[in-house]
């Protein structure tokens, strides 16, 4: 079940997985986990005792089964003013039905194969998300960390740190159970640096020890973990409760937990992918898999339960490599607040907070931000927005606007047009590149009543080097060509590429102005024979004789040639163009014309030739 790869390792119960390893990586994660389970409860409103039932199905069920290796689910703190709600609206009693509901529709997400469009979420947004964690989760676990209580809210919790600190050292036993709580914090960091086997043991273990051992001392009095009857608190749904499934309210809290619980686990899966090189998340995989989880918390009427990033973080910190870990720790949980509720009232809970503290800095990563500056400033500010939104909000709410920020930022990236506008001579001409969207109409706008209102009787609009037009650029600028057509003072030629959309135009009569010979329709096409063929030699390194064969060649064509020359993938409307520099070629299906003087411009040779001689260096 565990087999992997590479050779063994002593302790192991097979090929690259270490037994040992995987067992104190549970550990930890149970240490993490239990704080976690009893203060989402506490804060949801319900008994402590569902918290750490949803944290030993979050092990026992949903970590043995396929999805994400080492994501490690529980109750979620996303979820508590959620549940907080519920429970007030409803009663305690209709939480374990709307779970019960949640987790079956979950499944049916993940067997219509719906998981796999998490996946599509910027790296921005996901260490933005991070660090939307982190920081609150930080702030949040100071107050316990002195034996105190959090004000509230994130912002709450933030602003209401100065003075927490003076409280805290201003009473010998708060000022006992911070330093506790530091202690652990500082052994989290420095551990690593200690030398030989004594590191294989984690850092929150040793720290649970030292914190128990203080805490027995006399004199010391402070607050340590309380866990009742567990068996108790499991509340079975009844036919009354199901009954309220007829109520909209009720409907409507089942979807609001799926979407949440749904999109809470499967964006966490794509942030712990990230941390580690092991197997990836199978997301269809895991959406069942979360479902089947809230499925049999609602059956004991729990709360309801997500993948969570500071449990799933610290599993990935403690060297896990197994589903086994996070099975394990549900295992844990559930021995201990069934077998052995004694030992759990000996650990003080601000060595526990100090745990918590240790994993959201890990989460918040601060070196990821000037990283992500010198890199991508537009990603850095996604990645801010995501971070500052989740702090002031929730989880689900700063990721959706993380989101539109990357897509917003994604577009402005994707409508990068240079557009420039000149006269010479008697053309007034204008030249775009790029991808022309929506996003740039006002530039095209300006550009296109700039050559307009030049005054010149030839307008030259260059689109060759554009590689993507939109519905909205396309229509302003025919708009333009058919305007200024019709006032029958001004010849305007148009080029435009050979895109996909690009569709080739009805047949037009000839202008008054316009000879038969230089009408679009009229004008033969050149057979390849025809053409001018430079020589392989004459592409890499063209000599005067061969530029100068070329342009006579090209001359004999009714074309105007643009700049840059075509490239070999790109089918451009100008065919006699592209076979000046490339060989005899035929113009692509959807190729436009829009000539309407054949008549070369003035001084066009001389210009072009030393244009020529500029772009081959």
């Amino acid at each position: 079940m565990f087999k992997g790869r590479g050779k063994r390792k002593a302790g192991g119960t097979g090929q690259g997985v270490d037994l040992g390893t995987e067992i104190t990586a549970s550990l930890v994660v149970f240490l993490v986990a239990l704080p976690l389970c009893i203060g989402v409860a506490v804060a949801s409103g319900t008994p402590a005792e569902l918290g750490i039932i949803s944290g030993v199905v979050g092990g026992l069920v949903v970590g043995m089964t396929r999805g994400s290796t080492l994501q490690v689910s529980g109750p979620a703190a996303g979820l508590t003013a959620l549940v907080a709600e519920t429970v007030e609206a409803h009663g305690i009693a209709m939480l374990g039905v709307i779970v019960l509901m949640s987790g079956l529709l979950q499944i049916g997400l993940g067997m219509i194969r719906l998981g796999r469009m998490f996946q599509a979420i910027s790296i921005a947004v996901v260490q933005g998300m991070l660090a939307g964690i982190g920081l609150p989760l930080m702030f949040s676990q100071s107050y316990p960390l002195a034996d105190a209580a959090a004000p509230g809210t994130a912002i709450e919790n933030i602003l209401g740190f100065p003075a927490h600190v003076l409280d805290t050292f201003s009473n010998a036993q708060t000022a006992i159970a911070a330093l506790l709580g530091i202690a652990t914090v500082v052994l989290s960091f420095v551990w690593k640096k200690v030398p030989g086997p004594v590191r294989r043991i984690p850092a929150a273990l040793v720290a649970v020890a030292i914190g128990i051992l203080v805490a027995a001392l006399p004199g010391v009095e402070v607050k340590t973990l309380q866990v009742g009857d567990l068996l108790a608190s499991v509340q079975f749904p009844g036919p009354e409760q199901f009954a309220g499934l007829a109520d909209p309210a009720v409907l409507t809290a089942v979807f609001t937990f799926t979407v949440i619980a749904s999109a809470e686990s499967l964006f966490t899966a794509a942030a712990v992918d990230r941390m580690h090189d092991g197997p990836r998340t199978r997301y269809n995989s895991e959406l069942i898999a979360q479902g089947a989880g809230n499925t049999v918390c609602g059956i004991l009427g729990a709360l309801p339960m997500t993948a969570v990033v500071a449990r799933s973080s610290a599993n990935v910190q403690a060297g896990a490599k197994t589903r086994l870990s996070r099975t394990l720790h549900g295992l844990w949980l559930l021995g201990f607040a069934l077998l052995l509720p004694s030992v759990l009232a000996l650990i003080p809970i601000s060595v526990l907070a100090g745990v918590l503290v240790h994993s959201g800095w890990k989460l918040l990563g601060p070196e990821q931000f000037p990283k992500m500056w010198r890199q991508d400033r537009g990603e850095f500010v996604v990645m801010t927005i995501t971070t500052g939104v989740i702090v002031a909000t929730a989880l689900l709410e700063g990721v959706l606007v993380g989101l539109a920020a990357g897509i917003v930022l994604a577009a402005l990236r994707m409508s990068q047009t240079s557009v420039e506008h000149r006269v010479e001579g008697d053309t007034a001409k204008l030249v775009m590149t790029g991808n022309a969207t929506f996003l740039r109409l006002p530039e095209v706008i300006d550009a296109l009543e700039a050559v307009g209102s030049a005054g010149t009787p030839r307008i030259r609009l260059d689109l060759m080097g554009v590689t993507h037009l939109d519905h909205a650029c396309r229509s302003q600028i025919e708009e333009f060509v058919e305007q200024k057509r019709a006032s029958q003072t001004v010849r305007v030629e148009l080029l435009l590429p050979d895109l996909p959309a690009a569709k080739r135009k009805p047949k037009r009569k000839p202008r008054p102005e316009s000879t038969p010979d230089s009408s679009p329709e009229s004008r033969p096409t050149p057979s390849p024979e025809s053409r001018p063929t430079p020589s392989p030699e004459s592409r890499s390194t063209p000599s005067p004789e061969s530029r100068s064969e070329s342009w006579s060649g090209l001359r004999r064509q009714p074309v105007s040639p643009s700049w840059p020359p075509p490239q070999p993938h790109e089918r451009s409307s100008s065919g006699a163009l592209y076979d000046a520099f490339y060989g005899p070629s035929q113009p692509g299906p959807s190729a436009e014309w829009y000539y309407l003087d054949t008549r070369p411009f003035e001084g066009l040779q001389d210009s072009e030739e030393a244009r020529w001689r500029d772009y081959r260096g």
